[in-house]
């Protein structure tokens, strides 16, 4: 493993600059004077955050997550660093961020302009596409067949945004079905209370793996949307930000993401041990070659 931050001075010379900013502490503040952190994770992401039970969570951004931390502690020469996991939702992630009661969000977030407003982010390992879920024989095999359908999508997420847009923009007449996670989505799409699951490529992908009949399910290629994927930080931890990104971007170029994107999206993962058999894709890649936190408006439409 290539160490992206080098040395402790550096980080040091960063704990110096790195003045809060309101009533929370610069995160490599409370890193160094707490020897903890509070991981922000997800109970059902896909393979990019997702529990295993028992309080145990894992997946390929909380490994990324992870991994960044090691360095750091190594970095501050700390005999060791807490991590504790805090299970966030869409719809709590960025309050529980901005208060401090996690430090980092390892999940499955948008980097949009509207959320640069209140947080900030990493460089995007990860490039998603917004896409539908549907049955094989349900009829479905573009978006403009899910006129007059219903359309599960999880409340909070940009997926709300989009299919609501779409909606509007072909005259669909669809019913919107808002879940409380990615789970319930593709439960409802199982149970055919549902036509179709609206949510990230990998979600779906993930979710469909572990179902009694994975077979009879299919991802409708079109996509919605081309969306960037990255760990969140809170904005009044810049010094932070800068050690964290530079992690980042170092197991980009050492081929570490590579192999971490092949452990969960090509091999068998728990607890179902299937392979969600996802490739990953040019934008992914190219993310990889030039990590950057650039916004989804930055990024050319499908």
């Amino acid at each position: 493993m290539r160490h992206a931050f080098t040395t402790a001075t550096s980080v040091a010379l960063l704990l110096a600059c790195g003045i809060a900013q309101g009533q929370t502490q610069e995160t490599l503040d409370k890193i160094k004077s707490t020897q903890s952190i509070t991981l922000g994770v997800r109970e059902a992401s896909g393979v990019m955050s997702f529990t295993l039970g028992n309080g145990k969570y894992t997946g390929f951004h909380v490994e990324v997550c992870e991994a960044a931390l090691e360095q750091i502690r190594q970095d501050l020469k700390l005999p060791k660093l807490e991590l504790k996991y805090q299970l966030v939702t869409p719809q709590n992630r960025i309050p529980l961020l901005k208060n401090g009661t996690v430090d980092l969000i390892c999940g499955t977030a948008t980097n949009n302009t509207v959320r640069q407003q209140e947080v900030a982010f990493a460089p995007t390992l990860y490039v998603e596409e917004v896409r539908a879920a549907v049955k094989k024989n349900g009829g479905i095999s573009k978006l403009e067949q899910l006129a007059g359908k219903n359309v599960a999508v999880t409340t909070g997420s940009t997926s709300v945004t989009l299919l609501r847009k779409l909606d509007k923009d072909k005259n669909l007449g669809l019913n919107a079905m808002l879940t409380k996670d990615n789970a319930e989505c593709v439960m409802l799409l199982e149970s055919g209370r549902a036509d179709a699951c609206v949510a990230d490529g990998q979600i779906l992908a993930a979710g469909i793996s572990r179902l009694r009949a994975p077979e009879q399910f299919s991802i409708v290629e079109q996509p919605l949307s081309m969306e960037p994927i990255a760990i969140m930080y809170r904005k009044d931890s810049p010094a932070f930000k800068t050690v964290f990104d530079n992690k980042v971007k170092a197991m980009a170029a050492s081929g570490e993401v590579e192999k971490l994107y092949e452990k969960w999206f090509m091999q068998p993962v728990p607890p179902s041990n299937r392979a969600i058999h996802l490739p990953a894709s040019a934008a992914t890649k190219a993310a990889w070659a030039a990590p950057t936190d650039k916004p989804l408006e930055a990024y050319s439409a499908p």
